[in-house]
């Protein structure tokens, strides 16, 4: 008989958490049928998010919490064949938002056409500048290849796009690489969550296998870090036996700390027998890696345990029918943390940590027997 596992595990006291889900409100994004925008690509009005909406970024703007959520349409059937946009709420609270009509973010008649049509803009990431320039890190998308994507806003409505992030680095080698989750390293100054540098340049990890790192002195132009034989390197992999025995995806904004350097990152379970036998067969659940602060590429530790897993109905119950809790937004707004994440890929849930009043993370699930 294998034994039970401890239904309530700590966390260190580096890590960010636990978050608790708001109670009654969740979750904060849903489909809107009613919801209709003149598609430059369609050349007809569509009903933009209609199907799923899901994978939010999150940021403050003007003592506002903004989310900026993943959206799709119903062009197609099957998970990941729909066009997806990107749209806009906010919220005074963090919970109840004020939609926007139409998106902000969509495939246009713009010089990323080669990349976005007819897929879309999908799962943002979205940091801030001390002087306000929102970056956001996204998928572009051409049911071909996905790229890694920049563009910037000062207004979160319009927002240039600059293509793949990885374009001009080492002569273009990098620049029709399949890739995406761009999580930017931030920190907190003055009560406010900003970009920030290490060592004279600005750092993001990103990946969706594995974890790898990038440079950058613009915030438009990124260059991959290398290992000593020119390939890519690998800051983090999937772990046997684990949660995240199948993927370790970059998620939110990473966080610099008198600690180190906090990313959040999306564990998937290997469906096969190098899964962890806790966790159901691909499901997505949410964990946590320590980064050194003056070295950003050294890791420095790891949550054995995911602090954030599918365990509401929403959660389980969209067109991901494994289960997904999938981070992509947090954001430092009146002393609190708030993480929005996707849910089953179909809706936006959110969940809130106090460092004044910290709660447990979810429960570890019990081994079956």
């Amino acid at each position: 008989m294998l034994p039970a596992v401890a239904a309530e595990p700590t966390l260190p006291s580096w890590a960010l958490g636990g978050f608790v889900r708001v109670e009654g409100k969740n979750p904060v994004i849903v489909p809107k049928e009613n919801s209709k925008f003149d598609c430059p690509m369609r050349k007809s009005p569509v009903a933009w998010e209609e199907s799923d909406t899901f994978n939010p970024a999150a940021v403050v703007k003007d003592g506002k919490i903004c989310v900026l959520y993943r959206a799709e349409d119903n062009s197609h059937p099957g998970l990941g064949r729909r066009t997806s946009r990107i749209g806009l709420g906010e919220s005074k609270d963090g919970v109840i938002m004020k939609r926007r009509d139409t998106p902000v973010m969509y495939p246009g008649e713009d010089a990323a056409k080669e990349y976005e049509w007819p897929g879309g803009c999908e799962d943002p990431r979205v940091a801030v500048t001390d002087d306000g320039l929102y970056v956001m890190m996204y998928t572009s998308w051409n049911q071909k290849v996905p790229r890694l994507a920049v563009a910037t806003s000062r207004d979160l409505l319009t927002w240039e796009k600059y293509g793949p992030a990885f374009a001009k680095a080492y002569e273009g080698r990098f620049k029709d690489l399949g890739c995406k989750s761009g999580s930017i390293v931030t920190k907190v100054k003055n009560g406010k969550q900003v970009i920030t540098q290490i060592n004279g340049k600005y750092f993001m990890y990103w990946g969706e296998d594995n974890v790898y790192g990038a440079t950058s002195e613009d915030l438009v132009n990124w260059i991959p870090v290398l290992d000593e034989k020119g390939n890519l390197k690998k800051l983090m992999s999937p772990r046997e036996g684990y949660f995240d025995s199948m993927l370790s995806e970059c998620g939110p904004p990473a966080v610099m700390t008198d600690k180190g350097i906090v990313l959040l990152y999306n564990g998937k379970n290997h469906p096969g027998d190098k899964g962890d036998k806790k966790y159901p067969s691909g499901v997505y659940a949410a964990g946590q890696a320590l980064f050194d602060k003056n070295n950003p590429e050294r890791l420095v530790d790891r949550l054995d345990e995911a602090f954030f897993r599918p365990m509401e109905s929403f959660e389980q119950s969209g067109q991901y029918k494994d289960g997904t809790v999938f981070v992509e937004g947090l954001v430092y707004y009146k002393k609190k943390w708030y993480l929005y994440y996707g849910c089953a890929d179909s809706f936006v849930g959110v969940a809130v940590y106090d460092p004044d009043h910290p709660a447990t993370p979810d429960p570890v699930p019990v081994m079956k027997r």
